[in-house]
């Protein structure tokens, strides 16, 4: 190859390398994201399978520890996205924090056997969404700072004041989510600047499906079974956020 040629590939590698890398993050951030909130809406798939046997009094042991309910989440997980999370390399990026999330599975469902097993005692308090967020905040935790999940909400809808969405996530679903025209089940990501790192960030909506409306649904104001007032939502209203931040 002559030196002109040369310069000439060089250049294109210069200038080509940074695009195509970061396209790939994109992509690597959003696959990540995707499948974290995946596996948080299969563990709450067996959460809310299981309500009847959980608030049954007349029930001790139900069999709901940490292992029996991550391999639950694992099989639903698997029949979502087509992926077998064993077979991730744990030492990945993806493998690391699939792995995080997992072992935040089972350690919510263990560290809560006692009330979920108690004999004698109906209503135990264990809902999808107390599920869901301890699950995240135990991710969180797990994960030191490379990622965080949180699940939020319109302000409205908020029952527990540390998931009131951030600015960020209030914009996201004030402007976007909640917007005519909206695709429903659109996700939204952007880039941002936290803490001097550049932190990709996406949110998936959520929508109110059938289980949900004994809670969530009418008549307006009457009181559930957790003690809060009904929101008179319908079948497919925006009911709440899977919010994930991922450090680069």
């Amino acid at each position: 190859m002559s030196r002109s040629l040369q310069i000439a590939a060089l250049i294109l590698a210069v200038a080509c390398g940074p695009a195509s890398a970061g396209t790939s993050a994109a992509d690597e951030d959003r696959r990540i994201a995707d499948h974290l909130a995946a596996m948080l809406r299969a563990g709450r798939t067996v959460i809310s399978s299981e309500q009847g046997r959980i608030n049954d009094p007349a029930l001790g042991p139900k069999g709901l520890d940490g292992a029996a309910v991550l391999a639950r989440s694992v099989e639903t997980f698997r029949q979502t996205t087509g992926l077998d999370p064993q077979t991730l390399d744990p030492a990945s990026r993806e493998g690391r924090l699939l792995g995080n999330e997992m072992a935040a599975i089972t350690e919510v469902m263990d560290a809560n056997q006692a009330s979920i097993d108690a004999p004698g005692k109906g209503f135990k308090g264990f809902i999808p969404a107390v599920f869901g967020r301890l699950v995240s905040e135990a991710f969180t935790r797990r994960s030191q700072g490379e990622a965080e999940m949180r699940v939020t909400a319109p302000p409205n809808l908020v029952r527990n004041r540390k998931s009131r969405p951030d600015a960020w996530e209030l914009e996201t679903i004030q402007a976007r989510f909640l917007a005519p025209g909206w695709k429903q089940g659109q996700s939204y990501e952007s880039r941002v600047e936290q803490d001097g790192k550049n932190v990709f960030r996406i949110a998936v909506p959520e929508y109110y499906a059938q289980s949900c409306l004994s809670c969530h649904g009418g008549p307006k104001g009457d009181v559930d079974i957790t003690g809060y007032p009904k929101e008179g939502a319908a079948l497919g209203d925006l009911g709440g956020v899977i919010s994930i931040k991922l450090a680069q």
